[in-house]
């Protein structure tokens, strides 16, 4: 290997011996290397004279992937293409010369797809593996499985400079594991003397701590935000703040290549600040940098397998991650760190980001998975979460990607084939090549500034840019506009041929069926989604009228979600397309809102009904169901004598008769069973309300429990009088209330249950209110019943209350007048 330059050796150059010595006795290694420490561009050369075949290096980002390869090159002293090239979405830059390949990590993912042996090629590296992202996950399993069936001499090497590597290697079968030193000189970090307040303003903030840097401070400055909105604003509240000299540049994924070379390659004069996203904190050098400014934030994308949708979050970093941008500033010469939080705050925070795999849509895994064939065994570090891959499936079966046994169908491989999420993917190809500049739209940043979320709005802005100008005064991005029409082109090569034309409405309705919004009602502009979830818009946006639209891009609010993009679609197109999924649903059910049962006929598109229609002839069995649901939404009715009824099974129970639990969930739980036939003819939230269970629960409970019910714990109480009194199995002893007069000539005290205990007798007066509790009747005629006659004469004098009760005879009558 030759060198182009007379820099001092890198500290990588240590270790490679040990590396090869890995890659010769066991054919995989893992390697951690802190950034700086050359591993990116000296490993794959000293591999080059080791492995037979090219040597395929992966790369989580396409500016890092040329990068690579260039200084590579720039090292044999040879133009890119020629011993290294790289593969890019989009570009390449390879001929039958090039030995090594840096390719962005989906292009591994073709490869081995279409050759599952890997024909010609000798060696995988995967570099930054510590971003763990989805693609590198699902390639390092694939390279494996690959390895282990087919191609034992295939060489994996796995480098990292922040990941723990012993999870790593252990997946890789224990590979070998080194370690190398770093260059780095020392970083002085400074945190905030204070946490900030919780209203305090990231970008205020952020633009403050830089020109504090820059007052501090020599050399240049390298600003890490959490995305390219913030790095304008920050851009715009540092102008006039910072020396004459400085000149403020952004680095963010998605600016145009040549002006992120210009960033990297920049020798100008004046001191440079350069204001990056995380695309900084690995694989690429930037010329000059000594100061690190850390706002300690990161944008990530997560997923929620519940409504079905992403949204972008933005987190504070990680240890890992802050720790990647300190080292930013020590690969030069000493340098100074600036940490936009406070040092008793560095303890909070996280390890290690979330891996992608564990937070991302699935669904382009869930392809790759199918496309493979299986995805059992496969060694994943960290396993697909089960929702989010079900969800994925879902998806990939409703575009007909998958068939109904979940295997891929001849659709799904020409989906698997596209450079396109599925959703994207399978509009170009039911649509043709008119959903090209669509299908790159929307794969690509929002190209407009501050417009409403109308995707006709971005559709003009890029197919007739002079028509866009004339009538609309939001800004084009002119470099994000370049390149989806470049994109746009590209796609239009891979699709076929346009059948009838399409609005772009229909076009959004295919890769987005489970998006397509019905308008609520009331004047808020709300909708509900076909897959059953809800979306809002702000009011006063000119789609906030449209009846029927396709949502292409919402917030992820799990409530509701917020409409960023959308495109209104007519109820005819939606028929057009999807003519075999609309069908007509007959529907009895419990209107909480109501509070009746509702009996529809509804035509349905998945979740929106497209028609409602009453259902007069609908069957009583499914009236009867609708009611119960019902009274599971409103609670059981409990009347008194079903009460008591209940109360008596319970101390039956209680009593250790085999008896089912007679709680409200127990009882709920199985009212198909034992309540249904006794709700034929409920309707209403009154009709359950006034619902007598009593001969229900006897039917449950079964004529042999009743009788034995009855016979150790009567229901009734029989009176001198012979009415039947029902009594009380509520509190703690068991209990009658009835009239004084009634009991007179009662000697013995009336007892109940199998231990013949004492009912508890409330006697009443003549008027209906109490008198007197006893538990002993004859005690209560010799004792307390004297002072009750003497007040009770007075009150009601027309009334017997006779010196010797047990010798009366009971009465409920009063005496005639005058007597």
């Amino acid at each position: 290997m030759t060198r182009s330059d007379d820099s001092p050796p890198l500290p990588i150059e240590a270790v490679l011996p040990a590396v090869l010595d890995a890659v010769a006795a066991r054919g995989l290694a893992v390697l951690q290397a802190p950034p700086g420490a050359g591993k990116t561009t000296r490993v794959p050369l000293a591999l080059l004279p080791a492995v037979q075949g090219r040597i395929v290096m992966l790369e989580p980002r396409r500016l890092a992937a040329r990068a690579a390869a260039e200084r590579m090159a720039e090292t044999l002293g040879e133009p890119v293409g020629r011993t290294v090239g790289y593969r890019i979405r989009g570009e390449a830059k390879v001929s039958a010369a090039t030995r090594i390949e840096v390719v962005t990590e989906g292009i591994l993912t073709r490869m081995i797809q279409s050759d599952p042996g890997l024909d010609g090629i000798g060696a995988v590296i995967f570099d930054e593996f510590h971003e763990r992202s989805l693609n590198a996950d699902l390639g390092l399993a694939l390279v494996l499985e690959s390895r282990a069936a087919l191609r034992e001499d295939l060489v994996v090497v796995v480098m990292s400079a922040t990941l723990d590597a012993a999870p790593v290697a252990a997946l890789m079968g224990d590979a070998p594991v080194v370690t190398a030193e770093g260059r780095a000189f020392p970083v002085d970090t400074r945190w905030l003397p204070r946490p900030l307040p919780a209203a305090a303003r990231l970008v205020a903030e952020a633009a403050a701590l830089v020109e504090q840097a820059c007052a501090e401070t020599e050399g240049g400055v390298l600003v890490f935000l959490p995305g390219e909105r913030e790095i304008r604003q920050v851009e715009s509240a540092l102008r006039d703040r910072l020396p004459g000299d400085a000149r403020v540049l952004p680095l963010y994924g998605a600016m145009a290549f040549g002006a992120q070379r210009a960033v990297l390659a920049d020798g100008g004069a004046g001191r440079k600040v350069v204001l990056a996203t995380a695309i900084a904190e690995t694989s690429l050098t930037i010329p000059g940098i000594r100061v690190v400014v850390d706002a300690g934030r990161a944008r990530r994308a997560r997923f929620d397998s519940g409504s079905g949708m992403t949204r972008l979050v933005t987190e504070r970093v990680s240890r890992a991650e802050a720790e990647q941008r300190r080292g930013r500033a020590g690969r030069v010469a000493p340098g100074v760190c600036y940490r936009l939080w406070a040092r008793a705050e560095e303890g909070a925070l996280p390890a290690h980001p979330p891996p992608e795999i564990a937070a991302a849509d699935l669904a382009g895994l869930a392809l790759e998975l199918a496309l493979w064939g299986s995805d059992t065994g496969l060694a994943f570090l960290t396993p697909p979460p089960a929702p989010a891959l079900a969800e994925a499936r879902a998806l990939l079966s409703r575009l007909g990607a998958l068939d109904g046994g979940g295997r891929i169908t001849d659709h799904g491989r020409a989906l698997a084939a596209l450079p396109l999420h599925p959703r994207l993917g399978h509009m170009l190809l039911t649509a043709g090549r008119q959903a090209a500049m669509p299908a790159a739209l929307l794969s690509e940043r929002d190209p407009l500034t501050g417009a409403p979320p109308d995707l006709g709005l971005r559709l003009l802005a890029l197919e007739n840019p002079r028509a866009y100008a004339d009538r609309h005064p939001w800004r084009v991005n002119a470099d994000a506009a370049e390149r989806i029409r470049a994109e746009a082109k590209r796609l239009a090569r891979m699709a076929p041929e346009s059948r009838a034309p399409l609005s772009p409405g229909a076009m959004a309705a295919l890769a987005y069926p489970d998006r397509i919004g019905l308008r609520r009602k009331g004047d808020a502009p709300r909708w509900v989604l076909s897959g059953g979830k809800g979306a809002a818009m702000a009011p006063g946006t000119p789609l906030a009228g449209a009846r029927l639209i396709v949502a292409t891009d919402l917030d992820g609010d799990t409530r509701e979600a917020g409409i960023r993009q959308a495109v209104p679609v007519t109820e005819g197109e939606l028929r057009a397309l999807y003519a075999d999924r609309i069908a007509w649903v007959d529907t009895c059910a419990w209107s909480r809102r109501e509070g009746r049962v509702t009996a529809r006929r509804q035509e349905r598109l998945w979740a929106l009904v497209l028609d409602d229609r009453t259902w007069p002839d609908a069957p009583p069995e499914a009236l009867a169901l609708a009611a119960l649901e019902g009274l599971r939404d409103e609670g059981l009715p409990w009347a008194p004598a079903a009460a008591r009824l209940r109360a008596r099974a319970e101390a039956c129970r209680a009593a250790g008769m085999d008896l089912p639990p007679l709680d409200d969930a127990s009882l709920l739980a199985g009212a198909g069973d034992w309540l249904l036939p006794h709700l034929a003819g409920l309707r209403s939230r009154a009709d359950l309300r006034a619902l007598d269970l009593t001969e229900a629960l006897r039917g449950h409970l079964g004529w042999d429990a009743c009788q034995a019910i009855d016979r150790a714990f009567p229901a009734h109480f029989t009176t001198p009088l012979g009415r039947r009194v029902p009594i009380d199995y509520d509190a703690e002893t068991p209990g009658v209330e009835l009239r004084l007069q009634e009991l007179f000539g009662q000697t013995a005290h009336p007892v109940a249950g199998p231990d013949r205990r004492p009912l508890r007798l409330t006697l009443l007066s003549p008027g209906g209110k109490p008198i007197a509790v006893t538990t002993d009747l004859p005690g209560f005629w010799t004792g307390s019943y004297g002072e009750v006659r003497k007040d009770m004469r007075g009150r009601y004098p027309r009334h017997p209350w006779p010196e010797d009760p047990t010798a009366a005879d009971p009465t409920l009558r009063a005496k005639p007048r005058g007597t």
